[in-house]
């Protein structure tokens, strides 16, 4: 059965719990959390010293909605100071509604046009394997945006040409409009991507299907979330 942990430590949910007033999509935030921690605590090459570094991994938010969970793993990780999150969505903060690259160390791309973030990640790896670079690029999408048709345009893609440093996060929460025959990562596997899927809220799970072996082919993790836990 799997282990169900906490979405780090306390430290972390009281930084999330700063971000008060308007909670527009708090509960696509609080889906991602788990995600999130593990990715910039165990398996992204990342650092707040390192923002500029052409070889760092890239994180690309895709699922740009509540992104409360994000910028709360980004002050407990250094990159932002805790006491800029009291005053998020405020006029003159840098923490909106929807991440801004321009604004918020660390932040890779702009989002919250769901549908974007996984042909913007395809680009991106391509590019870096043009440039000879071993950066992984990871991104995070929600499910009900793989509805979006480029999404279905840069999993072919991807798959075609062996993006191997490229993985794929769906958080799952069956939101999706029309629903995948056989479940989410089957969409992926029948273009050559290597799936995984994992409860979304079990860190070791989480890591062990980021950190998997998949030579020559893009990996996917599908990361299962119930609403309410």
């Amino acid at each position: 059965m799997a282990v169900t942990s906490e979405p780090a430590h306390a430290e972390l949910r009281a930084l999330f719990r700063r971000m008060t007033g308007d909670e527009k999509h708090e509960w696509a935030a609080a889906s991602t959390l788990d995600v999130l921690w593990v990715l910039y605590d165990r398996v992204l090459d990342v650092s707040p010293d390192r923002v500029d570094d052409p070889d760092r991994d890239r994180f690309l938010l895709s699922k740009g909605h509540g992104p409360m969970a994000y910028y709360a793993v980004l002050a407990a990780k250094g990159y932002l100071e805790p006491s800029t999150l009291d005053d998020w969505t405020a006029w003159d903060s840098p923490l909106g509604q929807h991440p801004d690259r321009v604004l918020v160390p660390g932040v890779e791309i702009g989002s919250g046009s769901l549908g974007h973030g996984l042909p913007i990640a395809v680009g991106t790896a391509l590019g870096l394997r043009l440039q000879g670079r071993a950066a992984r690029t990871v991104v995070l999408v929600g499910d009900a945006e793989l509805d979006e048709g480029s999404n279905h345009e840069a999993i072919a893609l991807a798959g075609r040409l062996a993006l191997d440093r490229l993985t794929t996060v769906v958080v799952d929460n069956e939101s999706g409009t029309h629903g995948w025959p056989g479940g989410v990562a089957r969409r992926f596997e029948v273009e050559g991507w290597q799936s995984s899927t994992v409860d979304g809220r079990d860190q070791g799970a989480l890591h062990a299907a980021l950190t998997r072996e998949h030579t020559g082919r893009p990996l996917v993790v599908v990361a299962r979330i119930e609403e309410g836990r």
